[in-house]
């Protein structure tokens, strides 16, 4: 089940990059979507949101629940 959640501080590629990776590694067969613009992420296959919440703030940035 698809989920979004709002995060900020996500301002460049770079950035997309870093939250997908933090949260495959966490959850490697999850599938991540990023949209800079709308601060938002989109995650499959991971059915806990505090993993989700954990990948995000390790990887520097401010996970701010589900949209």
């Amino acid at each position: 089940m698809m989920k979004t959640y709002k995060v900020s501080g996500m301002t460049c590629g770079g950035c997309a990059r870093s939250v997908e990776k933090a949260i495959k590694t966490l959850a490697p067969a999850a599938q991540v979507a990023v949209d800079l613009d709308g601060g938002k992420v989109s995650v499959d296959g991971v059915a806990d949101d505090g993993l989700v919440a954990k990948a995000i703030d390790d990887a520097g940035f401010d996970f701010q629940g589900l949209v």
